[in-house]
């Protein structure tokens, strides 16, 4: 089985991916199921919108859409009861895109909506790459602030702090990194030679609308990895993460 990760739909800034045409891309690809986020602007500010989109993309979608929720936590318990309508209507995990909504990783804003997210059993995704405070390193750091959250390291620092990856992994056993962009023969093999990492900690990202599906798909599929791990890296370290969510529903 093949699960992506992370996939924006909606209107963003300078691309869209409306749903139609994501379920078109998954059937050409051979993506079982993918996990859906709102809109830049529906993560920065129009949360509600947002959840709302996602959950009813998932809805009618036979289950090959999971939805993230997203609340901006400037909003404080507002954000956090946004996050319990969101897992009410279906989200399975938690997105964190700290440049968007306007706070670094280690202030404190968002350790209540972490602290949700531990109690709902959902995974958290962090978006990183973006300079000075939204990089793999300070997230490493947030992760090993709450050891029961699994984090999947977004982007695993594209492309500038690729450097930063696997010494964030290595720090923080429950972060995980993100496939999106990475080549296999430099960024993705470090991490399965490494004996801290290994394959069971990476996870397939096509990272659309930004992010071309061929070449994420191609990548994976040309890797020269057992298959064991590249049935991790495709779906099954995912299905786990999700699965415990499911657990404490």
């Amino acid at each position: 089985m093949i699960i992506d990760a992370h996939v924006r739909i909606g209107q963003q800034r300078e691309c869209a991916l409306e749903v139609a045409e994501l379920l078109s891309i998954m059937d050409e690809h051979g993506i079982d199921k993918t996990m859906i986020a709102p809109s830049e602007a529906q993560i920065a500010y129009a949360n509600r919108a947002g959840n709302e989109a996602t959950a009813a993309a998932a809805a009618a979608s036979s289950g090959r859409l999971i939805p993230y929720a997203v609340a901006n936590p400037w909003a404080g318990d507002d954000a956090v009861a946004e996050l319990e309508r969101a897992h009410a209507a279906g989200a399975r995990a938690l997105a964190v895109d700290s440049s968007l909504q306007g706070f670094d990783l280690l202030d404190g804003l968002v350790d209540p909506l972490l602290s949700y997210a531990e109690s709902a059993g959902w995974f958290v995704y962090v978006r990183t790459g973006t300079p000075p405070g939204h990089l793999p390193l300070p997230l490493a750091l947030l992760a090993r602030r709450f050891p029961k959250i699994d984090f999947l390291m977004g982007r695993s620092g594209a492309t500038d702090f690729w450097i930063d990856a696997a010494p964030a992994l290595r720090y923080a056993p429950n972060l995980y990194a993100d496939t999106s962009y990475a080549p296999w023969d430099t960024v993705l093999s470090e991490f399965v030679r490494d004996p801290e990492i290994g394959a069971s900690r990476v996870i397939f990202s096509t990272d659309l609308p930004y992010a071309t599906p061929a070449g994420e798909v191609k990548r994976i599929r040309d890797w020269p990895i057992g298959d064991d791990e590249k049935a991790a890296v495709s779906g099954g370290t995912l299905a786990r993460l999700l699965e415990r969510g499911t657990d404490r529903a």
